[in-house]
């Protein structure tokens, strides 16, 4: 006898999920002058990283890909959850204590990602923490130029963790500024 399975189709199609939620979208003279800030900024950010090596300097600062953006989102706590655990608690892990996790200020993620579905599910899980998502738009090739900000070849979702340094400051300009532009 031969099993038939039943497809594993999602309950809600694609284009339901992108109604739902559509972040701010980054793209021509905005998205050039975002990423030229931004790399001005980590490059400033940079000279004062006081001996750390690069790679572990830009872990702090960023989560860098898709795997790492979206494993810092679903480690943070949602706002409903957030009044009940202390963040400032260290973590254990098999007894050893680790650093509290920093959360994240915002998600930049490339909008030439193929397949769409790689990068489908950040926005609905940034919105549920509250975390702002800007969705670079280019033709260029917005994934190389995102992995240009960080000192990659390409990045499809790069997420700027909330820190007291220029980065953050250039961070949250781009953020009110695509507030005002926003509202009429």
């Amino acid at each position: 006898m031969i099993n038939k399975r039943k497809s594993l189709k999602p309950t809600k199609s694609l284009k339901d999920a992108e109604e739902v939620l559509t972040p701010d979208s980054i793209g021509g003279d905005a998205l050039d002058d975002l990423l030229s800030k931004l790399v001005r900024s980590v490059e400033v950010a940079k000279a004062s990283k006081g001996g750390l090596p690069e790679k572990i300097w830009m872990k702090q600062q960023f989560a860098i890909g898709v795997n790492d953006v979206t494993r810092v989102l679903e480690r943070m706590p949602s706002p409903a959850t957030h009044s009940t655990h202390s963040s400032s608690e260290a973590q254990t892990v098999s007894g050893q204590s680790r650093a509290p996790m920093v959360p994240l200020q915002a998600v930049l993620v490339a909008a030439d990602c193929n397949p769409k579905w790689l990068t489908k599910h950040i926005p609905t899980l940034a919105s549920t923490r509250q975390v702002p998502v800007l969705c670079l738009k280019d033709n260029k090739g917005g994934s190389l130029r995102l992995g240009h900000v960080v000192n990659v070849r390409t990045a499809l979702a790069i997420g700027v963790k909330a820190r007291d340094s220029i980065i953050n400051k250039t961070i949250d300009e781009v953020l009110k500024g695509s507030k005002l532009a926003d509202e009429p």
